[in-house]
């Protein structure tokens, strides 16, 4: 099982570019010593996990690539999505708030099956601009860790859109909704930026609109 577990780990850390490599690393730093994961290699990384989390190194990765967008990965590789209760997420040692939470709609999504509702609505420019108005200034850290976004894009958006923030994030908004296509929905949004440190009034906006 273990020697599985390792393989599975290594082929999934494979198939992430070099920037969401690092993103993952980047978000492992509050579990793990920055010192350990910094210089750590793709094979490194899996001996780290094993390591950290004996038996769980698998879900903990799940976690984090739903934070990537790369639901495609999780469901490529069968990664496992149970629920889990925050006394139960292994990678939550001093009693911290996770990222990804034991809410299954909670965390980003990106090319999966909408998590809710029966109904979905779909995002407008207008909805888009006037969370992109809200957006403060780790709207980079909210397109990389939360919608799954490269930074070479986001660059370019910044080169694009001079001196205009609210622009940065709108088009940055616009980016993960052509690639969501039908599944860049209001609660699809809501789920990507639940974990986000973001306005609390841009999750209130997006829930106002579910209901409509």
């Amino acid at each position: 099982m273990a020697r599985d577990e390792r393989a599975t780990l290594l082929e999934v850390h494979q198939a992430l570019p070099e920037e969401q490599f690092q993103s993952l690393k980047f978000l492992l730093e509050r579990h793990v010593p920055a010192g350990l994961l910094l210089p750590a290699s793709r094979p490194e990384l899996c001996r780290i996990l094993l390591q950290r989390f004996p038996g769980n190194s698998l879900r903990v990765t799940s976690g984090i690539l739903r934070q990537l967008g790369r639901l495609d990965l999780i469901q490529r590789f069968q990664l496992p999505l149970e629920e889990q209760t925050p006394e139960e997420t292994p990678w939550e040692p001093n009693g911290d708030t996770p990222k990804v939470r034991g809410d299954p709609t909670s965390g980003c999504r990106p090319g999966g099956i909408p998590a809710l509702p029966m109904n979905p609505r779909r995002l407008t420019e207008k909805d888009l601009m006037k969370v992109a108005q809200r957006l403060g200034k780790e709207w980079q850290e909210v397109g990389i860790l939360h919608l799954g976004l490269e930074r070479s894009r986001l660059e370019q958006i910044q080169e694009e859109n001079p001196g205009n923030p609210i622009l940065w994030n709108f088009e940055m908004l616009r980016e993960w909704r052509r690639r969501e296509r039908q599944n860049a929905t209001v609660s699809q949004l809501r789920s990507c930026l639940e974990s986000a440190r973001l306005d609390p009034g841009i999750l209130d906006f997006l829930q106002s609109l579910q209901g409509d």
